[in-house]
């Protein structure tokens, strides 16, 4: 069975592997009861924790888990969602506003097919939007029954701490989580994210422990490596011909190696790396199929050596991210050109 940790400060358990949703739906496995079936073998497996959002194929994702955990599953599942993203063609289903809010988790509770959410996440910073008013909504619904516990994803130190103010000073919630990405490749939350987390007691639940696929053992062979459909869309951070990409090649080849030396296969070494974190409190796991499923839960079972750990490091030094689109956000201080010149027109909320 899969080891549970402290939900941070709260008094919550959770399983160190969290079963995350994104691939159900026509994002990735579009077969409703092939994704009910994999939901039920993570949580006969021990698995206590399931992370959605409404954004994950546009509600699909939440629609698959609700009928899942539907017969008498639900009470025993730790279950969080988000929302930030645009749902759907309407440009005005998107925010952190609290009109939107109260609108997204209405429609997050249809399809999950439950009367609460164990854990609401803000999926992204909104710079345009006073956080003070997302935590105000967010503790509206706390009050109300509909959510227990309140989580930020990708966030940045300083609004970590702008957070926690907030709350304090202003009696709202206080946010208890953040998901934040964090693998070998991507290190950068080692930083200041992970010991901010520390400082205030904050669950940590990482998405993409295996890097988006990189750490999955199916990329290697330096620049002859195929370019796949994944690195048609999203070039920056798939293409093999990117600079920053065919580094992180070069890095999965020793990575491989040292796996292999130590008798596991990437994906444990991956995935169990992230688990070793003193921070972390459980890592994301988004399988598409069974077979992914099956190859990751092992994971929650290895503790990686001292010896190990210092040649990963070697490999890829602490707080090091080979590709910076990796981050997951990027604010609008670097993304737009009008916030860092005078004289020019800034555009409305950055380019996200």
């Amino acid at each position: 069975m899969v080891e549970q940790r402290p939900f941070g400060r709260t008094g919550e358990r959770i399983s160190s592997l969290t079963l995350g949703a994104m691939n159900f739906g026509a994002r990735g496995n579009p077969d409703h009861e092939d994704g009910i079936r994999i939901i039920h073998r993570a949580l006969d497996e021990g698995i206590t924790a399931i992370d959605t959002a409404d954004v994950y194929s546009h509600g699909e994702s939440e629609t698959i888990v609700g009928k899942a955990l539907a017969g008498g599953r639900r009470d025993d599942v730790f279950l969080a969602t988000k929302f930030h993203g645009q749902v759907g063609d309407n440009p005005r289903h998107r925010g952190n506003s609290r009109r939107w809010i109260f609108q997204a988790v209405e429609h997050s509770l249809r399809r999950l097919n439950t009367d609460w959410i164990d854990l609401y996440q803000v999926h992204r910073p909104e710079p345009d939007t006073d956080f003070d008013e997302t935590l105000g909504a967010l503790t509206d619904l706390v009050r109300q029954g509909k959510i227990r516990y309140l989580g930020t994803s990708t966030f940045e130190p300083s609004a970590i701490v702008e957070g926690q103010w907030i709350a304090q000073r202003r009696g709202r919630e206080r946010v208890v989580a953040e998901q934040p990405p964090y693998s070998i490749l991507a290190r950068g939350v080692e930083r200041e994210v992970l010991p901010v987390a520390q400082r205030y007691g904050l669950a940590v639940i990482p998405w993409s422990p295996l890097a988006g696929g990189w750490l999955s053992g199916r990329y290697h062979g330096g620049l002859d490596t195929p370019i796949s459909l994944r690195a048609e869309r999203m070039p920056a951070r798939y293409d093999p011909r990117v600079p920053a990409n065919a580094a992180k090649l070069a890095v999965i080849d020793e990575l491989t190696a040292l796996a292999e030396e130590a008798g596991l296969s990437l994906i444990h070494l991956a995935i169990a790396f992230v688990l070793q974190h003193p921070a972390v409190t459980s890592a994301i796991i988004g399988p598409r199929t069974l077979a992914h499923l099956e190859s990751q839960l092992g994971a929650a079972k290895v503790t990686l050596s001292a010896d190990v750990l210092d040649r990963i490091d070697a490999i890829v030094p602490p707080g090091t991210t080979l590709n910076a689109a990796d981050a997951g956000y990027q604010p609008p201080s670097l993304t737009d050109p009008a916030q860092r010149r005078r004289g020019t027109v800034a555009q409305p909320g950055g380019a996200r």
